[in-house]
């Protein structure tokens, strides 16, 4: 696959070797006019224009670099199939595409796809041919109309305050699966510490004998086996040696699926979530989650990493800082990024880029919920994901108030799909019924700040930032999922640029920047009844620049200073 771009298997958790990838140079389309479903483009052969897929038009690696809002696009490319290729079942998969998708093969409609984060796939089998296919592609995309997820596109043609350059179609790997007629179409991974177990949940097409093998480190230490009459299966293995996923050591297992003629190649890591009054246990021990917002936003890709390397290394400068984890904030990440969070022993929340959606009107659930749940089954089996977060601060929108009932209806599926994992149903505001209380407070002043949560300490109530909206819940886990957001900004002549976007004042000196970042995050740090804190932000993304590297991911300050601010004991990890 030398010189495909983002050419590694898009699914570490689901790999089958037989497999095609179809990024690189695709011929492509504007319809400014979105009338080329009218002019039948899908029938065409050849388009006028050529772009570099997962990269999106806004982006230079695209080799496009189209700022301006883009109602919808058009893409073509081919591809060979073998006699061999066609004996089973081809399964056309959609890492993302922004927003809604129409695909056809050789002409005809293979679906159609609504939701900008959501992974899907078809089954082209019937529609493709051997030799030469036609795969034709169309994305329509409207931030602006309230009825979709954007996440922190901009809604005006520059990108303003946190909101920045837009992504349109396809911005993760198109990719080709070969199956046997009979496979496996899904797993979910259920790891009991006490009984050294793992239960599978599967789901086949056919019928037959499904096996799993788990090893470590290359040892075999368990497998398990079970007969699927009707599609559904389950089956338990039992470990021989249990090594647990923690903070800092993913301790991944391998496992092997197999299935008639069908194998899998997978992995999990033991680790269970659980609620205990106000503590959040990992593996039954209280962890300080010293978090960061990652907005997932790159320079040349926007939303899409030039490489695979690229995502590790937004984990590395992330734990290099002294964090051991992060809000994956407005954006469901792709998978690869997962996989690196899991191996690494990296604490992620989920999060749907909510911002764009009306949810004061009933119908915002039919825009959140189809797209929400599909996001949930595909990265269940995360290890790294240790909550859920389906919205972030549920403002207003145009002067009317959230419907309460979209965000307790999709907490209540959120809780019936994964028993697994605490789920927060609006993070800062305002909360309707959640697991856990956060709150956002970017206020600058430190003792201001520290006098926030100074009777909450000490067992005292805890102070809400929209208490009209709002009444903090008793007993349950509180944290304060964003804070900080100091603004610094260096230009190149050494002068600090104030037309940059941050919160608050910025600091006049590196010295003045430590010392606030630091009596901000003691406060936190040394309150016994937080579990854990989330800085705003890892690095600064396009005009806001609050990072604590730069967009290019160059360090502002000693990440030495900032390591030892962040790593320090909190109150709950003290004897």
């Amino acid at each position: 696959m030398s010189g495909i771009p983002r050419c590694e298997h898009p699914k570490p958790q689901m790999q089958r070797n037989d497999w095609m990838n179809l990024n690189g140079e695709w011929d492509f389309a504007f319809d400014f006019g979105r009338s080329g479903i009218d002019r039948k483009f899908y029938e065409k052969r050849t388009l006028d224009n050529k772009i570099t897929v997962p990269f999106c038009p806004e982006s230079e690696l695209s080799g496009i670099g189209q700022k301006d809002f883009i109602p919808a696009v058009w893409y073509l490319r081919t591809f060979p199939l073998t006699d061999a290729q066609r004996n089973g079942r081809i399964l056309l998969h959609f890492g993302a595409v922004d927003y809604e998708c129409h695909v056809w093969v050789n002409g005809k409609k293979a679906g159609i796809h609504k939701g900008g984060y959501a992974s899907f796939t078809f089954d082209i089998t019937d529609l493709s041919t051997a030799g030469e296919n036609y795969l034709t592609v169309y994305a329509a995309d409207d931030t602006r109309n309230g009825k979709q997820c954007k996440g922190k596109q901009s809604t005006l043609f520059h990108s303003f305050g946190c909101d920045y350059t837009r992504t349109t179609g396809i911005w993760q790997t198109v990719w080709l699966e070969f199956v046997p007629v009979n496979y496996i179409e899904k797993v979910q991974y259920y790891p009991n510490i006490a009984k050294g177990t793992l239960s599978i949940k599967a789901r086949t097409k056919g019928s037959g004998v499904l096996r799993a093998e788990a090893y470590y480190e290359n040892k075999a230490c368990g497998s398990g086996e079970t007969e699927i009459t009707s599609g559904n299966g389950f089956l338990e293995i039992t470990l021989s040696e249990l090594h647990l996923w923690e903070t800092g050591n993913g301790r991944l297992y391998d496992l092997k699926l197999s299935f008639r003629e069908d194998h899998v190649n997978s992995y999990f890591g033991m680790r269970e979530i659980n609620i205990d009054g106000e503590k959040v246990l990992i593996n039954g021990k209280p962890v300080f989650q010293r978090l960061v917002l990652d907005q997932g936003f790159y320079p040349d890709g926007i939303y899409t990493a030039p490489s695979d390397e690229a995502l590790v290394k937004d984990i590395r400068l992330s734990l290099d800082a002294g964090f051991n984890g992060a809000r994956l904030h407005q954006k469901v990440f792709e998978e690869r990024f997962l996989y690196h969070c899991d191996r690494l022993g990296y604490l992620v929340w989920g999060e749907q880029g909510n911002w764009g959606l009306d949810h004061s009107l009933p119908d915002g659930l039919k825009h959140f919920l189809p797209e929400w749940m599909e996001v949930l089954e595909r990265d269940f089996n995360h290890p790294a994901i240790i909550g859920w977060c389906p919205f972030n601060e549920t403002w207003d929108y145009n002067g009317r108030q959230q419907d309460d009932d979209l965000l307790r209806i999709t907490y209540l599926m959120t809780k019936q799909y994964d028993t697994t994992r605490p789920c927060i149903d609006t993070s800062g505001n305002f909360h309707v019924l959640t697991d856990i209380y956060d709150l956002h407070d970017y206020e600058q002043n430190p003792e201001t700040f520290a006098s926030h949560y100074k009777d909450f300490a000490g067992g005292g109530n805890l102070r809400d930032t929209h208490p009209h909206r709002q009444t903090p819940v008793c007993g349950i886990p509180v944290f304060i999922s964003e804070y900080g957001g100091i603004k610094w900004d260096i230009s190149q002549n050494g002068q600090k640029d104030e037309k940059r976007w941050g919160y608050g004042d910025s600091p006049q000196s590196i010295e003045e920047y430590l010392d606030r970042y630091k009596r901000l995050t003691d406060t936190l740090l040394d309150n016994p009844r937080m579990f854990g804190f989330c800085y705003t932000q890892l690095y600064d993304v396009e005009q806001e620049v609050n990072g604590i590297y730069t967009y290019e991911r160059a360090a502002k300050f000693d990440m030495e200073i900032i390591r030892n601010i962040n790593s320090r004991k909190a109150a709950i990890e003290m004897d």
